[in-house]
């Protein structure tokens, strides 16, 4: 029989769903979209249901996400907390526990379907069926929540007749039996938790977090419903361990750590996290004062609020600018010392252009963190030799100005933070360095101010760390010196715990004279300190190991997680492209010629003019990039186009670098008036370029790996998702420009991320400006699949989404290259596997390059976990034909012996999902809104 029923006329929960379940022993439902909402008649209605009840339904699952059950998990994962199920009012709380008990009893099952399968499951039906034997069939509007029973304006149809049933029943079963279904709790068992955890859910007030004496429960409380763990992954075991360890160093006196993890492995929230922790901790205490390039303070800024709802305020040069894009009103530097957010984000360069007005602002205050991205920025002016061994190190280093200028603010904060991929760049006493910057205001380091500690000698301390040489053990008294100043803390081994209580001594303090040995019990002395302690003290306890913490992304990914018997991070491999001699891009007549015409150029102006290495670098950086970018170069030396410099790459921290890298030497007319013969060569180059025209082999191989017709390429690229990479905007523009003409990219979007506000994207043929928000956005939701950038941009984008890069140019900085694959090589990459594309031209400055450093790189990348930023002199060497300084450099680098290994790998995991205490998020941001 034929029942017609409508909201309008009657609640559909009363005269429908509780009429039906009640006493039914099976009901099967298709019910629309996935969300979190989809239980809110759990246990009213669907827990009486006897037998079992099963859901097939929809989920933000693209065709990807399916591929890994990671990928899978996490979509699912982003379904649930986006209903957000932890706002349900206490009334609700009732069903939360019946639908706890019926999901782990598994008395509900739920199966999601990609929308790939079937597209949008927008038709809902079920099938009740009763003891009795008989059965009735409804189809309608109505999905499967508290809401479309109850409250929306919804129609349904219910039908008794078999053969409706039976059709019913057909369709349930094959949606609930596609190879594409995946099962809920078990492809994401952090629903089931989750229910369990908003059950016991108890809300605090910030000022209850130092109250929590585990800095583990404290920083769950803080984290569990922040967006990293709402809206994306959550923090993985290393992060966990990172914020666990910065507030118990806080809570004895100061965290003074450096962060070395590889690029993409998530620094800045590690980072961003111990600062929440820290400001919470001391709720009365100073400001926090994070000290970037500036290139990242946008990032800084947005991934504050976007992962921790953390408002902020960064300096722009002339004034405050708030989370929300607000410019406050500025007296100039004097307002440096005025910002109006607790978390204050200022450019290094600030420092380094050693403006005193501006480092007195910063220097007049008392912070309760300090923090310093690209920290290895800090650094001493002069390097010893590497084959010199480290007897050689100058024991008082002349400090650049930022380094100097950290060794200040250093006496004037509680905890410091520092923040590099490469703590070694070229000799390992720059490790040491960091220590030392930051030892100054914390004994805790490398010992008191008396500097009487063996460790304040860096020759010492970093033949021990090495392994060159050990703490003496013959004599416990010699020993003693070492372990005595600083004396870690309990925490970090029970022997220590053991001596403090010996010592009657408080985790807060450092120092120990050397009669304090006297002090110990004889078993102590023996047993802990000289047998467990000492032999093996210096490959253990040095100062490098207590205080920086290092992970490898193949460390990270090799080792099992005890806690879950899986990897501490999912393993995401590399596979390159073009790396093989012949994979360099032949040249065309006209284009060729053009390259050697700029290297005529070059030559003629260095017989005339010192320092004429300046335009070489510029110039075949700009032509080893595309050849528009090239031709635009030579027209601006002409003065035909208007000189507005394209390279995004620059930045404002660096200080003393060399003329012929940088810029020409300043007050040059030389560099101004060219020559008749100079004049006729930039115009002869100009014109091959021109006549070369629009044929780029970069252009067409990327093309090619985008249709996936490149030599040794068996996929579309364009299907997994690509994002293409310079150093400059003329050329990421020219190639948008070139690929939108084109008709197999014209019916879709290609975005642009560049600086200065010139991100946007091609639709139909045409470019329009938009923010880097939104072009975020539209690839995490998968409707944006190929995306331009420049380097400027790179730093922010997390587009793990994207499964391929196509490197256009390769920047002479090579940590650039390490933080394009950071991009989508990182944290929530849904793919097992990256593609890597590096374009040049054959015999280019980039492919001599490549030759030299082909034998030598991977080595080189072992050794430090990524290339040292200094490699970038190998490539001005080579572009001013020095290929033997050039080598030299190389070995140089090859050379130097890293104190990193395993024992810097510094994991412990801990259960923040399943916290029941959250804090208050507006009394947090109204504390963190107080402005200095």
């Amino acid at each position: 029989m034929l029942t017609r029923h409508s909201s309008r006329r009657s609640r559909l929960d009363q005269t429908v769903l509780n009429q039906h379940l009640d006493g039914a022993v099976a009901y099967d439902r298709i019910a629309g979209y996935f969300r979190s909402s989809l239980f809110e008649v759990a246990g009213e209605a669907i827990t009486r249901v006897a037998g079992p009840v099963r859901i097939v339904c929809n989920a933000d699952l693209d065709p990807q996400d399916v591929v890994t059950a990671a990928a899978a998990q996490a979509a699912l994962r982003r379904s649930w907390c986006s209903g957000k199920p932890e706002e349900a009012p206490p009334a609700a709380l009732p069903r939360y526990r019946a639908l706890y008990a019926a999901l782990t009893s598994k008395t509900i099952e739920v199966r999601v379907l990609p929308d790939s399968a079937f597209g949008l499951i927008h038709g809902k039906a079920g099938v009740v069926r009763r003891a009795d034997g008989s059965a009735t069939a409804f189809l309608g509007s109505v999905n499967e929540s508290a809401s479309a029973w109850k409250l929306n304006y919804e129609l349904l149809w219910e039908d008794d007749d078999p053969e409706t049933i039976g059709w019913v029943q057909e369709e349930f079963d094959a949606l609930w039996n596609d190879a594409r279904a995946v099962d809920l709790l078990a492809c994401c068992p952090f629903i089931a938790q989750d229910v369990q955890r908003i059950m016991a859910r108890k809300v605090i007030e910030p000022a209850d977090i130092k109250a929590i004496a585990d800095p583990t429960d404290a920083a769950a409380a803080a984290a569990v419903e922040t967006p990293v763990y709402r809206r994306e992954q959550g923090l993985w075991p290393h992060q966990k361990y990172f914020a666990h360890l910065a507030l118990e160093r806080h809570r004895l006196g100061g965290a003074r750590l450096v962060l070395a993890d590889q690029v993409g492995l998530g620094k800045t929230v590690q980072l961003a996290m111990a600062a929440l922790l820290m400001a919470l901790d001391d709720p009365d205490g100073g400001p926090i004062l994070v000290l970037a390039p500036k290139p990242l303070l946008q990032q800084w800024q947005d991934e504050l609020m976007e992962l921790l709802l953390l408002p902020s305020a960064r300096w722009n040069g002339r004034a405050w600018v708030d989370e929300n894009d607000l410019e406050y009103p500025s007296e100039g530097v004097k307002s440096l010392g005025k910002c109006p957010r607790r978390i204050g984000l200022v450019s290094q360069g600030l420092v380094v252009r050693g403006l005193p007005e501006a480092t007195n602002q910063l220097l007049s205050r008392r912070y309760t963190c300090v923090i310093v991205d690209e920290a290895h920025r800090a650094r001493r002016r002069k390097l010893p030799k590497v084959d010199a061994g480290t007897d050689e190190i100058d024991e008082r280093a002349d400090p650049n100005k930022l380094m100097a200028f950290l060794r200040q603010i250093g006496l004037k904060t509680k905890s410091m933070l520092l923040a590099t991929a490469t703590p070694v760049q070229l000799h390992p006493v720059e490790a040491w360095d960091l220590l030392h910057v930051l030892s100054h205001g914390n004994e805790g380091v490398l010992g008191g101010w008396t500097h009487t500690s063996p460790w304040f000698r860096p020759s010492r301390c970093l033949a021990i760390a090495i392994g060159d040489a050990a703490v003496p053990t013959r004599d416990v008294r010699d020993g003693w010196q070492y372990v005595r100043d600083p004396l870690p803390s309990r925490f970090e081994d029970p022997a220590f715990d053991r001596i403090r209580r010996s010592l009657d001594a408080s985790d807060t303090r450092w120092q120990f004279n050397p009669e304090s040995l006297e002090k110990l019990s004889l078993a102590i002395r023996r047993v802990q300190l000289q047998n467990r302690l000492l032999p093996h003290y210096g490959e253990n306890f040095n100062p490098l190991l207590r205080c920086i913490v290092r992970r490898t992304r193949a460390y990270l990914e090799a080792t099992i997680n005890p806690a879950t018997g899986a990897h501490l991070l999912p393993q995401v491999t590399v596979k390159l492209f073009g790396e093989e001699d012949q994979g360099a891009l032949v040249l065309g007549g006209y284009l060729r010629e053009a390259y050697q015409e700029a290297e005529a150029f070059s030559l003629l102006l260095q017989q005339r003019v010192k320092g004429a290495g300046f335009f070489k670098t510029l110039l075949l950086r700009r032509l080893g990039s595309s050849m528009e970018a090239g031709r635009r170069t030579v027209s601006r030396l002409l003065g035909e186009e208007t000189d507005t410099p394209d390279d995004e790459d620059e930045d404002d921290a660096d200080e003393e670098a060399p003329a012929q890298v940088g810029r020409p030497p300043q007050g040059s007319s030389d560099f101004k008036h060219f020559t008749e013969a100079e004049m006729t060569s930039l115009r002869r180059c100009l014109d091959l370029l021109k006549q070369g025209g629009s044929n780029d082999p970069k252009l067409e191989a990327l093309i090619g790996y985008l249709r996936g017709t490149h030599p040794g390429v068996t996929r579309r690229w364009l299907d997994l998702g690509c994002i293409l990479f310079s150093q400059y905007y003329d050329t990421v523009r020219w190639i948008g420009d070139e690929l939108a003409r084109r008709a197999e990219f014209s019916g879709m979007e290609i975005g642009l991320c560049a600086g200065s506000n010139r991100s946007g994207f091609w639709r139909e043929g045409r470019f329009q400006r938009c923010g880097r928000e939104a072009l975020k956005a539209r690839v995490r939701s998968g409707e944006l699949k190929l995306l331009l950038g420049t380097d400027a941009a790179s730093e922010g984008l997390n587009l793990q989404r994207l499964g391929t890069l196509i490197n256009i140019d390769l920047p002479w900085n090579p940590t650039r290259l390490e933080q394009r694959k950071g991009r989508i090589q990182r944290i929530g990459q849904a793919r097992s596997e990256i593609w890597i594309a590096n374009l040049r031209y054959r015999d280019s400055v980039e492919d001599r390059v490549h030759r030299v450093l082909a034998d030598r790189l991977e080595s080189i990348h072992q050794l430090f976990g990524q290339i040292p930023d200094t490699l970038e002199d190998v490539w001005v060497k080579i572009a001013l034909d020095e290929e033997q300084e050039a080598r030299q450099l190389i070995d140089r680098a090859a050379a130097t012996r890293n104190p990193f290994d395993v024992k810097y790998s510094k994991v412990e995991d801990a259960d923040w999902e399943s916290c029941a205490l959250v804090l208050d998020p507006q009394a947090v941001k109204e504390q963190l809104s107080r402005g200095w």
